[in-house]
């Protein structure tokens, strides 16, 4: 039986199963599945080394759940905002939808491009990267094979996504479950453990004093550790009755990593003074507090936790990321391949594999610490510009369905981004160069979308 079907032109060929592709993602996440992307995507491994940064920079316990209950407050607050977005629109593409219809193409393509670039890839090559060093806990890795191991995380959880949005949910729902058990193990562990005092501090040990300055630098590592709020916008378009879902899987996700967050603390608390937290030998908190709970198995408890969490937060950047750019080659900012839908797994896989491809260079070139200040600075920027596009959309399509409108409107998302705008100019004052790479990046889209947008009126036009 022939393979093909002549098209309406002489002397053109169409494969018969590209013409049967789908034109539309389906709609195949539910509200478990919906939960676990906000949640699995947020908690890979900020909550397991962060807390030894943030005890570097205050003094007080008080202080240091103030930090991680400012952090969880922003998540949410940016998480709400764009739920009201998502209810509204409920489009492949997420940010770059919502920038698009605020700001106009160029700022949405900016936000593409960067996301490509910077942000998606770079989350998930920062993720990738660190799930490679953790694994040398359990088998010792050169330089050259940790490279290896972070790039065939990549290539797989690819695959995994290219194989159906249905089985990366699942993977993205079981991974989430798994690394939650993990923590309640842990939290539980501490609370609920007799006669437990905690480390007590070296002899002649001064507590950092707290000022505004150091409170913002550990709030910048709290901010790492709820990166990824954002994902489930990306995958609007595949949310069933997205009008209820999506509203509810922001709050109810990022309530559950706020309370988790702030138990895991309380935990690593119960058995490390903050003084001692703050000792380069306890950067891995979370292993040694679970070591001196547990022992050695306890180590390796958790070093097997971080890695399950890891490999599922990288999973969620996947499965989020390459939606924008679908959504701009939808838009015909992006070449119309990237718009191909997989005519038997129904997923955008041209953007899965470019996104994949470049997330698997990023990881084999960049070390974990640019390529964390590149996705922080560079992505806060458009979260920022994303918030304020809940105003600006309610003024410009009043006529719009919104099924959830953001609570403590229009203060909510003024002041996230005003937060976000803060967190901007003080990634900028502390790493300019890796700032100013990033901001570079983003500015060489504006040359790249005027090449492109003439290119294709030319096209048209001939």
């Amino acid at each position: 039986m022939s393979t093909s079907l002549r098209s309406s032109s002489p002397g053109t060929l169409v494969s018969r199963e590209e013409s049967h592709a789908p034109t539309e993602l389906p709609r195949a996440i539910g509200n478990l599945g919906a939960i676990a992307i906000v949640v699995g995507t947020i908690i890979g491994s900020g909550i397991f080394m962060v807390p030894h940064n943030v005890a570097l920079q205050v003094g007080s316990v008080s202080t240091v759940l103030l930090v991680w209950v400012v952090g969880g407050a922003l998540a949410l607050a940016g998480s709400l905002s764009l739920a009201e977005l998502a209810a509204a629109t409920p489009e492949a593409g997420g940010v770059y939808i919502y920038l698009r219809d605020a700001y106009g193409k160029l700022a949405a393509f900016l936000y593409g491009w960067a996301a490509l670039l910077v942000i998606e890839s770079g989350g998930i090559a920062t993720l990738a990267v660190a799930f490679s060093i953790y694994s040398s806990f359990f088998f010792p890795l050169t330089h050259l094979e940790r490279k290896l191991v972070a790039s065939s995380v990549i290539a797989v959880l690819t695959l995994v996504n290219i194989a159906g949005v249905k089985r990366a949910s699942w993977v993205q729902t079981i991974f989430t479950l798994a690394k939650l058990a993990g923590l309640a193990i842990i939290v539980g562990f501490a609370l609920f453990a007799h006669n437990l005092t905690p480390v007590a501090p070296p002899p002649g040990y001064a507590p950092p004093h707290t000022s505004l300055s150091s409170f913002g630098v550990a709030l910048i590592g709290v901010l790492w550790a709820y990166h990824g709020w954002h994902h489930l916008s990306h995958v609007a378009g595949e949310v069933k009755n997205p009008s209820r879902v999506l509203p509810r899987s922001f709050l109810v996700g990022a309530l559950i990593v706020i309370f988790v967050y702030l138990s895991a603390n309380l935990a690593y608390l119960q058995v490390l003074s903050l003084p001692v937290m703050a000792q380069d030998a306890y950067q891995r908190v979370a292993a040694k507090t679970m070591e001196i709970l547990w022992g050695p198995r306890g180590a390796a408890f958790v070093s097997g936790l971080i890695l399950c969490s890891m490999f599922g937060a990288t999973n969620g950047n996947i499965l989020g990321g390459a939606r924008a750019y679908f959504a701009m080659a939808r838009d015909r900012v992006m070449f119309s391949a990237v718009g191909r839908i997989h005519p038997r797994f129904e997923t955008p896989y041209v953007a899965l594999l470019i996104q994949g491809v470049w997330s698997i260079v990023l990881a084999a070139t960049g070390t974990f610490e640019q390529l964390y200040t590149y996705v922080i600075f560079t992505g806060w920027i458009f979260y920022a510009a994303a918030a304020l596009a809940v105003v600006i959309l309610r003024r410009k399509h009043p006529q719009w369905v919104r099924p959830y409108r953001v609570w403590g409107y229009p203060v909510l998302p003024v002041a996230f981004a005003a937060a976000a705008l803060i967190i901007i100019i003080n990634a900028l004052a502390r790493s300019p160069r890796e700032s100013g790479i990033g901001l570079g990046l983003v500015l060489l889209g504006i040359p790249v979308y005027f090449a492109w947008t003439r290119f294709n009126r030319t096209g048209q036009s001939a």
